[in-house]
């Protein structure tokens, strides 16, 4: 009886979460001629390819999504690699004061996003990286790199230090310890911090809003909702059509890296 009981309230959890991905296309697919928020439960129409092309066509969204790959992909790289690198420098090395450094690369993370946007916005206007693609891969892996440090130091808690130390009686360099034995050891979390990331640098939008503001610069999701916007010129179902297109790439990441991620969400265990 209480697998019965259990079994019906997983089910109708699920509906609930899955609502308004249901709601999203089908108005996504409705002609937005005849688009009405009166029918926005009942499938009327299918123009989704067609609403694809017209939020291409209206909003430069082909730019954005390419310079939404470049900072998803890149940033998060340079993150994990740069936390792997502090965590395995904190316990594997025993670093000096390495609990202080922890704190003090961590501690990015206790102040608000909020705070920072505009001392942000003005030191990228006067060094002139305001609008680049390349102060956009920068920010977005700073603000990275906390969290990967901050998971790579426990994932290599868990890693015996006779580890290291056999490695260096046989001869092996630091570095070579690093890339050849934890590096290895810890690809299921390095995994799901980059999944982590890139979703997150996805799906952002402040830092896109504040500093960027041409199509080929800005991040998808500040293009995304330029589109809303009064000036925006787009019609309802052609933004849920863009908002599908948008959602499609981190869906399709988790699809494909589900194995990877439940492995590494095991600190610990590899």
């Amino acid at each position: 009886m209480s697998r019965i009981i259990r079994t019906v309230v997983l089910v109708l959890l699920g509906i609930l979460w899955l609502l308004p991905a249901y709601l999203l296309v089908v108005n996504a697919m409705k002609d937005p001629a005849t688009f009405t928020s009166k029918e926005s439960w009942i499938p009327t129409d299918f123009h989704l390819f067609q609403n694809f092309a017209d939020a291409f066509a209206l909003s430069g969204l082909g730019n954005s999504i390419v310079s939404t790959l470049v900072y998803s992909i890149v940033s998060p790289t340079i993150a994990v690699l740069v936390g792997a690198a502090a965590g395995f420098a904190i316990v594997a090395l025993r670093l000096k004061r390495g609990f202080l450094w922890f704190v003090v690369i961590f501690g990015g993370t206790v102040f608000p996003l909020q705070m920072v946007l505009l001392p942000l916005f003005d030191a990228y206007s006067r060094i002139g990286l305001f609008d680049t693609r390349i102060g956009m891969v920068i920010i977005y892996t700073v603000i990275s790199v906390p969290f990967s440090a901050f998971v790579m130091r426990n994932f290599f808690t868990g890693v015996a230090h006779n580890v290291f130390e056999a490695a260096v009686l046989d001869g092996a360099t630091t570095w070579r310890i690093f890339t050849r034995m934890y590096l290895p050891m810890a690809s299921s979390a390095l995994v799901a911090i980059f999944i982590l990331q890139a979703t997150f640098v996805w799906n952002d939008l402040l830092l896109g809003l504040t500093l960027s503001q041409s199509d080929d610069i800005r991040p998808i999701i500040t293009t995304l909702s330029g589109m809303q916007s009064t000036y925006g010129g787009a019609q309802m179902s052609v933004v849920l059509a863009a908002a599908v297109l948008v959602s499609l790439p981190t869906v399709v990441l988790f699809l494909c890296t589900q194995r990877f991620f439940a492995k590494g969400l095991a600190l610990g265990q590899y």
